[in-house]
């Protein structure tokens, strides 16, 4: 009976590592503004990243947290978003992070002028600083391809 558990257990184990072995990396589909390596070596990322139906968008900064920093970062997304053919209505998650929640709460009519009424799932948080010391502003989309 023990060489049976021993046998059974052996077999899930062989079964569970050849399993693993065979599975196939997910297939990626990367862009990062026009870069020929389709990603950010030195920082280590990509700004926008396809995996299936679903496209993320890094953060996109600014240094300026007025109606000019606000609409730079909104634009630079929406570049992002026609690298693949989507709009904003095709966002469905917006993660917005800022060292001024007060001030952005003041530009937020510039960011809802993308979105034309569509509003995406959305959390905001301040924060004290982000990667790059002077950004006052990071945004970061998910969208989904239409089927």
């Amino acid at each position: 009976m023990n060489r049976n558990i021993f046998i059974t257990t052996f077999l899930l184990i062989s079964f569970a590592a050849t399993a693993q072995q065979t599975k196939a990396p997910i297939e990626k589909e990367k862009w990062h503004w026009g870069n020929p390596n389709k990603q950010n070596t030195s920082a280590g990322y990509a700004q926008a990243l396809k995996v299936g139906d679903v496209l993320y968008i890094s953060g996109t900064v600014t240094t300026e947290l007025n109606e000019k920093g606000v609409k730079q970062v909104y634009a630079g997304l929406e570049r992002s978003l026609k690298q693949y053919g989507l709009t904003f209505q095709h966002v469905v998650k917006e993660n917005l992070y800022t060292t001024d929640i007060e001030a952005m709460k003041q530009f937020n009519y510039v960011r809802k002028q993308f979105y034309k009424g569509d509003f995406p799932a959305a959390t905001w948080v301040q924060i004290v600083r982000l990667f790059m010391p002077d950004a006052k502003l990071e945004v970061e989309l998910i969208a989904h391809f239409p089927k």
